[in-house]
């Protein structure tokens, strides 16, 4: 049969077109929003994107269980911003990056400006596949709540007990960092990110430094603020960093005319206070201050000394230390038992297990039979606290880390090092064994500052050019020296009102 030719015509115009298109199509990159959809009300954020990405639990074996990592997109608010992103890399170990997303969007909007900002709950933890350890119908400050009465062999049953029962869900030796970061490297693949900048907070360091190491040809610049390096022993040195920013605390008071002559001799009445406890721990009823129920409450040293440590995280809750101090010695422990209720930032929405799929693999295996109790002779948190979050790992189900993942490897990418003077958990020793490494690295220790400096003075500014600027060498960080401590309360009143102009 004879072809027709005009047929032959239009069919090869036809194909030409479609030939045409399609070359167009495929040479229009895809857009991170292009991957997600806009978030739902329900999430209570303007003008964000949302989505998931899925990944294999086992990524070794490219099979079996798979996990959908969350991912919240905010989008840089400049028509033409800056190629790379900001990821958002969450501390705990255990909290969720976009569980705090809406938190976060109007503080960090000024990096917003110039550039997307991508938060993704690591695996285990927010909406991705979490591993929480609150008891069924239990919110997490319930569970709170619960820990504040526990002894230390209660807590460790119960996170025994939800180890057993989140094996049914989970493999546990698959949440650990180096894991977790090769995720991050997919979700960045995902959204079309040739290179990345990353802020990492607390544990958000570690993941920070290991996400740089595993994928540094993808990163441009490393902001880390609150340095908890990958051979930092956690909770090993947990006590002793905090005795030292119990000793600030004390030596500040010290040297405040309104706080010495309210509260002498506060150091050695701390210590006498924590000793009576030691030896009776004291029954007292009181009214819980978020539900208003009274309860009974034996007060140990533990349970005094978990609550101070908690207060040291931030200059305005310790600033409430020495008069708890004072209401405690006279029997009333319900002041700290409010602050505890109202502000531990060790507990509030943590993934419990995710926590300790971490630590029990990554930390507690390189701590020696007697290093705790070496550590932490002569603090107010004594050993109880590192052994409790240990006992644990006894059972927890974990695979052993390559050596390889406790150096500190040196690196060239540009970094900006942030340390809270005053931080409890992660000082600036820290931050400084990290600096001596990167030879393009600023170290900036903010004054009378605790656990988490970019909210501090003009941090988020010099933040914010750093990022700009890809490099840290021409920033005036003089701007920081103007962070002071806040003023002590001396009564239920607060502060002297006149104390700043002294």
């Amino acid at each position: 049969m004879t072809a027709n030719p005009v047929r032959q015509i239009l069919s090869g115009c036809v194909l030409a077109c479609a030939l045409f298109l399609a070359g167009c199509a495929g040479s229009q990159k895809i857009s991170a929003i292009d991957r997600l959809k806009p978030c739902k009300a329900a999430d209570g954020l303007g003008d964000a994107y949302c989505g998931t990405l899925d990944v294999f639990e086992d990524r070794a074996a490219k099979t079996g269980r798979r996990i959908p990592l969350r991912i919240i997109l905010l989008p840089a608010l400049k028509q033409n911003p800056a190629p790379d992103p900001l990821f958002f890399l969450a501390g705990g170990p255990g909290q969720g990056a976009a569980e705090l997303a809406k938190d976060l969007q109007d503080p960090f909007r000024q990096v917003e400006t110039d550039r997307d900002i991508v938060l993704v709950d690591q695996r285990g933890t927010g909406k991705s596949n979490p591993l929480d350890c609150k008891p069924d119908g239990k919110s997490a400050a319930d569970d709170e709540d619960d820990d504040a009465g526990d002894s230390a062999a209660q807590m460790v049953r119960r996170l025994q007990a939800c180890a057993e029962k989140l094996k049914s869900r989970a493999d546990l030796s698959k949440y650990t960092t180096p894991i977790a970061m090769d995720d991050l490297d997919d979700v960045r693949q995902y959204l079309g990110y040739a290179k990345i900048d990353i802020y990492g907070g607390s544990y958000g360091t570690r993941a920070a430094l290991v996400y740089a190491r595993r994928h540094a040809d993808h990163t441009r610049a490393v902001i880390i603020d609150g340095v908890a390096p990958t051979d930092m022993r956690l909770p090993l040195y947990m006590a002793r960093d905090s005795q030292r920013a119990l000793d600030l605390l004390m030596r500040d008071c010290e040297k405040d005319e309104g706080c010495n002559k309210r509260f002498p001799n506060l150091k050695i009445r701390l210590t006498t206070l924590l000793e009576k406890l030691t030896a009776h721990p004291q029954h007292t009823r009181y009214v819980h201050p978020r539900t208003g129920e009274e309860k009974d409450l034996d007060v140990r040293r533990l349970t005094l000394s978990g609550v101070l440590f908690s207060s040291l995280y931030s200059p305005v809750t310790a600033s409430l230390v020495p008069l708890l101090i004072e209401q405690a010695e006279k029997g009333n422990y319900a002041p700290f038992f409010a602050l505890g209720a109202a502000f531990d930032p060790t507990a509030s929405g943590l993934a419990q297990g995710m926590h300790f799929s971490v630590v029990c693999a990554e930390d507690a295996p390189r701590i020696e039979p007697g290093q705790i109790a070496k550590e932490t002779a002569g603090t107010f948190l004594g050993p109880e606290m590192a052994e409790a979050r240990i006992k644990p790992c006894e059972t927890w189900p974990r695979e052993p880390m390559d050596p390889a993942y406790y150096q500190n490897t040196p690196s060239d990418l540009p970094a900006l090092i942030l340390s809270g003077e005053l931080d409890p958990v992660t000082p600036p020793v820290w931050g400084q064994q990290i600096a001596s490494q990167w030879k393009n690295s600023r170290h900036v220790v903010v004054p009378g500052t605790g656990h988490g400096a970019w909210a501090s003075g003009c941090t988020m500014k010099l933040m914010v050019q750093f990022l700009n600027d890809g490099s840290a060498q021409k920033l005036d960080t003089s701007c920081v020296n103007k962070v002071q401590r806040p003023p002590f309360f001396l009564g239920p009143a607060g502060p002297d009102p006149m104390a700043g102009a002294k």
